[in-house]
């Protein structure tokens, strides 16, 4: 099975609407299964891979959330774009309640996170400076703006452990930073993307003012949902044409990122992590060696 698109679904975007349904599949992988099963399903006359990042139902925290497994799994489909959607908070008085946001870098306060696929045998170091494919969120910029809505075209994004939302006084030091938005799950799943060699952007839907704003009340789940289910609406009428876009895409480093970044000798590399990690990097260990 050959699927070059990945949609990754946050909170409120946990099944695809204006699409025909044609399989739910489950992919085992080395890290266990991903957080639910894959919907296969067909867009603009693309077969797409959709997966809700905390499970149907919503049943898994962002800590919990089997991040390894998902980048692994859509991979193994032959997936060579993943267009993932977020709820965010805004620390920017610009960045309001119902508008997007796409993207372009990451700082990240997670803990404990697996975050690599690389290790027990296998060192590499893949560059990552710019976290988002740029040519991905050209076109989703394009079909943004092209249907009116409020559209953001820049964003960093600190990515915190969560479950709690922030402190005010963790929100004012982020808003230090020059951060303009705030999420739990953009990583590690970027940084699994980059390494696995997967195209990956993500639109994010700005929910609420997190609680640095003291004019405003402080974010609260009812406040998350109600502006969240306005813009799961709003980004549903527009994947279609996004996905016809996304096809043409112009071209980008994403996918040779591991090139040079394996430091390990191939004749080194321990028969297990060869097999756990061959779908991603056999291309570069098994090609032979110049003399």
């Amino acid at each position: 099975m050959e699927i070059n698109f990945a949609i990754i679904g946050g909170s409120g975007l946990y099944a695809m609407k204006n699409a025909r349904f044609i399989e739910r599949v489950e992919v085992p992988t080395p890290f266990g299964l991903p957080s639910d099963l894959i919907s296969i399903v067909e867009i603009s006359g693309e077969k797409i891979a959709f997966l809700p990042r905390h499970g149907r139902g919503h049943h898994l925290l962002p800590s919990e959330i089997p991040y390894r497994a998902n980048i692994w799994a859509l991979k193994s489909l032959g997936v060579e774009q993943i267009l993932a959607v977020s709820a965010v908070g805004s620390l920017d008085e610009d960045y309001r309640p119902g508008d997007f946001a796409v993207c372009d870098q990451l700082i990240d306060r997670t803990r404990g996170r697996e975050n690599s696929f690389f290790g027990q045998g296998v060192v590499g170091h893949v560059a990552f400076a710019e976290p988002y494919c740029p040519a991905m969120r050209e076109s989703i910029i394009l079909v943004i703006e092209k249907h009116g809505s409020s559209l953001h075209t820049r964003g960093t994004l600190v990515c915190m452990e969560g479950p709690l939302f922030s402190t005010r006084a963790e929100s004012m030091l982020y808003r230090s930073w020059g951060a303009q938005l705030i999420g739990m799950t953009a990583l590690p799943e970027a940084k699994l993307a980059r390494e696995a060699e997967i195209c990956f952007s993500l639109i994010a839907m700005v929910t609420d003012y997190d609680c640095w704003k003291e004019s405003e009340e402080s974010v609260t789940v009812d406040m998350v949902i109600k502006v969240m289910e306005k813009n799961t609406e709003n980004i549903q009428l527009v994947i279609p044409e996004m996905i016809t876009e996304l096809s043409k895409k112009g071209s980008c480093l994403c996918g040779q990122a591991a090139g040079n970044a394996i430091i390990t000798s191939p004749d080194q590399i321990p028969e297990q992590a060869r097999r756990r990690l061959s779908l991603f990097y056999g291309k570069y260990w098994d090609r032979p060696r110049k003399a």
